[in-house]
């Protein structure tokens, strides 16, 4: 599919693979997300964030999300025992809103426990760290902000992210002829983006003869490295604790054996709503995939991270409590509107077909 040339941030990388020739999907994905001053994520004229923004995530639905998972941390924390720092560290804040509900959560339901706390983000991105301080004003003494370099080494920790690792730049491979091709991003002679089928690129081999099951003739399936990449930086850290990650995947059978998934699960949207093809205005729209989480669980299992939960988001919130956290909400309303809003929130992400019901919960113990 062809793609015509418009933005700034498209004609920087038309000219890149008009001086170097033709780049992987990783790299095109790369600058037209994280570009520091014209990717998607780099824009001030986008709203990201929220009913008004390109997508919605849990925190921003109900702080009913939030406050059931800071009752969770609380039950780990007890499990690490009274010599551990109660830390919390979240990779990826974005406008840290479920930051700001998990700290409210703990300070109003555990407050002697609050005043051991310490909560760190680790983010790189600025706009999302503007947006985060301006979010958790009430409690600048409490937050702290790291770059993913500088996590500490030996903490104990319990380490929190939510819809980080489909953020994380892919590569689309296909098996042609028995073999694996991986797709670049090309400019044709009319000087418009398309795809084009080449060798796998450095690395790329390797990881496919480690982690991807055997594909079928023609089948497109998408390579997230930055899976393993974070389980490695954890480790390299000598992190130990918990680490709780919650995001969209599937694994086995049923993320590579689905007619609908033969072609990947490659997207973008903008507003909430599809984009058809992906490569027509790079940094106008978040592009993701579906993650394996059977790559999750094996690069960390490489690591010592040893799985004590998996399984759908919606039933691990009521397995932790969120009818009890919802129960205490409603008793301090203020009014049925406010009442009215709890409850809807909570059957969306608890009923058959809610969102929470797509998105998965994996826990996993290290140390």
């Amino acid at each position: 599919m062809d793609t015509a040339l418009s933005s700034p941030l498209t004609e920087w990388i038309a000219d890149k693979i008009r001086q170097e020739g033709k780049i992987t999907f990783w790299e095109w994905m790369h600058w037209a997300l994280y570009h520091p001053k014209l990717g998607y994520y780099a824009r001030t004229d986008i709203t990201r964030w929220g009913r008004e923004g390109d997508y919605s995530t849990s925190p921003e639905r109900s702080d009913l999300f939030a406050a059931t998972f800071a009752r969770f941390f609380v039950s780990l924390f007890e499990r690490m025992g009274s010599s551990a720092p109660f830390q919390i560290v979240e990779f990826g804040a974005g406008n840290g809103k479920f930051a700001l509900s998990v700290l409210n959560s703990i300070k109003n339901d555990y407050p002697s426990l609050f005043d051991l706390l310490q909560y760190t983000i680790v983010e790189s991105n600025i706009l999302a760290i503007d947006s985060s301080l301006d979010t958790l004003k009430p409690f600048r003494g409490k937050v702290r902000y790291v770059g993913p370099l500088e996590f500490e080494d030996n903490q104990s920790c319990i380490v929190f992210s939510n819809e980080l690792l489909d953020s994380f730049c892919i590569h689309r491979v296909r098996k042609v002829d028995g073999r694996l091709k991986e797709f670049y991003v090309a400019l044709g002679e009319d000087d418009k983006f398309e795809w084009k089928l080449g060798e796998l690129s450095d690395d790329v081999e390797l990881f496919c003869e480690q982690y991807l099951p055997e594909l079928a003739e023609g089948q497109t399936v998408e390579v997230n490295p930055g899976i393993a990449s974070f389980f490695d930086l954890l480790a390299s850290k000598s992190m130990n604790g918990f680490v709780v990650t919650v995001d969209y995947g599937a694994e086995g059978k049923e993320l590579y054996n689905q007619p609908e998934r033969f072609d990947g699960t490659l997207r973008a949207y903008s507003a909430h709503q599809f984009i058809d093809d992906v490569l027509s205005d790079p940094g106008a729209y978040d592009i993701t995939s579906t993650i394996d989480w059977g790559i999750a669980k094996a690069a960390s299992g490489q690591h010592g991270f040893v799985v004590e939960e998996f399984q759908q988001l919606d039933r691990f919130l009521m397995r932790v409590g969120i009818l009890d956290e919802l129960e205490k909400r409603m008793s301090s309303a203020a009014n049925d509107a406010e009442r009215a809003r709890m409850t809807t929130e909570a059957r969306d992400m608890i009923l058959p077909g809610g969102m929470a019901s797509s998105f998965q919960v994996l826990v996993q113990k290290r140390g």
